[in-house]
C-alpha cells in the first residue's frame, strides 16, 4: 500500500495537492473522484464530498487531511527531508500569506469570478474586503520577496503559487508585474512540471 491515498479531480484544486506531493516527493495512490458518483470511501473520509483529500496510512492509524492549504501544510511537515518547512525568521510569513491565500484570495477571486462584489458598507464584514484590497496586499509582498518566505522556496509557495497560477490563467487576477514574475518562477519547478503533466494528461483524457 502507498504511504498516501489521493482523491482527485484533475479539473479542481486537486492540482494544488498533487503538487505538494510531488514537491515532497510522495508516495501516494491517486483515486479519481466523479462528481456524479462519489465512492463510498471518498464520502467516509470526507463527508463534504470535496477535492482535495488525503488519508495518511501511518502505524497507529490513518490520518486524514483535508483542504488544499491545510494538505500542502501537513505534507511539509511529514517530510521534513523536503526542506520546504520555514525557519524560525521564516514562520511569519510561512504562515500568514499561506491562510492569506486560503482566506481573502480565494474569497476575493471566487466572488470575482461569481460577479458579487461586497457594497462599502459591507466590506468590513467581509473577510477579504474588497478584490482591489486583497491583490493590494499580495503584491504588495510579491514585489519585495522572490519567494513567500523571501528568497527560498518553500511549501507556502506551493499553495500560494497555485492560487496566482490559476487567477493569473483565468484573467480574475490582473497581470501584474509581480504576479507574473513570481507565476514564473513557480512554474520553473520541477516538481510543478511533474504534477501538471499527470493532471494535464488525466484532463487530455476526459475530454475524448
Amino acid at each position: 500500500m502507498a504511504d498516501y491515498t489521493f482523491f482527485t479531480n484533475p479539473m479542481s484544486r486537486g492540482q494544488i495537492a498533487r503538487w505538494a506531493l510531488h514537491e515532497v516527493d510522495a508516495d501516494y495512490e491517486q483515486i479519481l473522484v466523479d462528481w456524479q458518483d462519489k465512492q463510498p470511501a471518498f464520502l467516509a473520509a470526507n463527508p463534504m464530498g470535496k477535492v482535495p483529500t488525503i488519508v495518511h496510512h501511518r502505524k497507529g492509524g490513518d490520518r486524514i487531511v483535508t483542504e488544499a492549504a491545510a494538505i500542502c501544510l501537513y505534507l511539509a511537515g511529514m517530510h521534513p527531508e523536503a526542506g520546504l518547512l520555514p525557519d524560525e525568521s521564516e514562520t511569519a510569513d510561512y504562515l500568514r500569506w499561506t491562510l492569506f491565500a486560503a482566506g481573502p484570495v480565494e474569497q476575493a477571486i471566487t466572488s470575482r469570478a461569481m460577479q458579487f462584489e461586497p457594497l462599502p458598507e459591507q466590506q468590513r464584514m467581509a473577510g477579504w474586503g474588497s478584490f482591489d484590497r486583497t491583490m493590494d496586499a499580495l503584491e504588495q509582498h510579491l514585489s519585495d520577496h522572490r519567494y513567500v518566505c523571501g528568497t527560498r522556496f518553500t511549501m507556502a509557495d506551493v499553495y500560494v503559487g497555485s492560487t496566482v497560477d490559476w487567477g493569473l490563467n483565468f484573467g480574475i487576477i490582473p497581470p501584474r508585474e509581480a504576479f507574473v514574475g513570481y507565476a514564473e518562477r513557480i512554474q520553473a519547478r520541477p516538481g510543478y512540471k511533474a504534477a501538471k503533466a499527470v493532471d494535464n494528461a488525466l484532463i487530455a483524457e476526459m475530454r475524448k
